[in-house]
């Protein structure tokens, strides 16, 4: 790749130029690229793709002003748009749920560690007996945010020796990640 600097002549352009080329500008540099050609229609999952990037770029337009937003942009160099479009494509992750603090008693705490690319927004739990009768459910709250651990403290005793501990995490841009833990 060719580094051309101080040229008057491309300095700022941008356009195509004989409709093979595309000139735009792109951090503070001028970028000259070959006009790239369609031969074939878009695949079904590329049109999906296409329609998950729309709806994307229109939450990052909405909301690029946020304080979470903003401070990541500010920590990677990146455009705020361009931290909620990521933030947008990718859900967040249940890394790990800990069910060792648990025996089905009240008082006792349930640990869910859970990260997104900028910020996990709510963790909850909910309870259930081995009849899927709802015991409990909760928020969550965080711990120490460079560990990524959520906690969650039980008020409901479990009348059955088994229960289920379903951990629900979600974002800024409200997409979620859930996991189903038996105890």
């Amino acid at each position: 790749m060719a580094k051309v600097e101080k040229n008057v002549i491309i300095e700022g352009l941008s356009g195509s130029l004989a409709d093979q080329l595309v000139i735009y500008q792109r951090g503070g540099r001028t970028v000259v690229r070959t006009k790239g050609r369609r031969t074939a229609p878009p695949s079904e999952a590329q049109v999906a793709h296409q329609e998950r990037f729309r709806e994307a770029a229109a939450y990052a337009k909405a909301t690029q002003g946020q304080p979470a937003y903003v401070e990541k942009a500010a920590s990677t160099g990146q455009a705020a748009y361009n931290v909620a479009v990521a933030d947008f494509l990718h859900p967040p992750e249940i890394l790990d749920v800990d069910l060792a603090g648990y025996s089905g008693k009240p008082g006792e705490t349930i640990r869910i560690r859970a990260r997104d690319d900028v910020k996990v927004n709510r963790v909850s739990v909910l309870i259930a007996d081995a009849n899927d009768e709802v015991v409990e459910q909760g928020n969550a709250t965080q711990g120490a945010i460079e560990d990524w651990w959520w906690e969650y403290r039980t008020t409901a005793a479990c009348s059955t020796p088994s229960a289920k501990v379903v951990a629900h995490v979600e974002d800024l841009a409200g997409h979620f990640a859930e996991r189903e833990e038996i105890k």
